[in-house]
């Protein structure tokens, strides 16, 4: 059977990479007993596979990460099992239970919501509020993103779902997957080039609350692909 896992991501755990996330997990569970299953051969490791990695130095509310289980107790029970041997800071908030044929969490990937706040000490600059509206209200916005294989151009409006502004800072809304990424930090970067101001990029406080799929058009929280258990 097959478990979605919401976590979150919290405090000095913004520090910790990807990996060290996956290997968190593999502690976690060994800890608490999950029966989680495991692949075969010489070298046989924990069936799990995460939506997708998040940036080092940001925090998030909505983390999500699938397991293969030989047997699950009722949602309470698993949920209790691995908080009580787990961090504050790396709590599971939620699970539910997939269905067989139920794709990975990456694959299902369309969006994501992002709440920017800036830092302690950091004044938010006159005008910024009414700059970020007109850099919005552009019928397109043309940047160059870094790729692997090297340099690409993008219209960054059509990867920007929502924003809008918060007392503390904006909300946004952004592409997330295979097919469309994008990235706050891109995001403001490309918006300070415009403004014609630099870019502090320790300005904001990066906290990712949502994870989605997409069906027929509309946005699916990936907790909710799966029933209570």
């Amino acid at each position: 059977m097959k478990i979605r896992i919401k976590f979150q991501k919290q405090g000095n755990l913004k520090f910790i990479g990807h990996l060290d996330v996956m290997r968190t997990f593999q502690k976690l569970n060994r800890r608490a007993g999950i029966d989680i299953r495991y692949s075969g051969g010489f070298s046989p490791h924990q069936q799990m596979s995460f939506a997708t990695p998040l940036g080092l130095g940001l925090t998030s509310s909505g983390e999500y990460v699938d397991f293969d289980m030989n047997s699950v107790p009722d949602k309470k029970t698993f949920l209790q099992m691995l908080n009580d041997v787990n961090v504050e800071e790396m709590r599971l908030l939620d699970a539910c239970l997939l269905p067989d044929d139920a794709k990975n969490a990456m694959s299902l990937l369309a969006a994501a919501d992002y709440t920017l706040t800036f830092r302690e000490g950091h004044k938010i600059e006159e005008g910024f509020y009414e700059a970020f509206e007109a850099f919005l209200s552009k019928d397109s916005i043309p940047a160059v993103k870094k790729t692997k294989t090297g340099f690409r151009e993008v219209d960054l409006k059509q990867q920007i779902r929502r924003a809008e502004r918060r007392p503390e800072g904006l909300f946004l809304q952004l592409d997330t997957g295979s097919v469309s990424n994008c990235k706050p930090e891109f995001v403001m970067e490309t918006f300070y080039e415009t403004w014609g101001k630099d870019y502090d990029p320790f300005m904001f406080m990066i906290n990712r609350d949502e994870l989605y799929g997409e069906e027929e058009g509309k946005l699916k929280k990936l907790i909710e692909y799966g029933s209570d258990f």
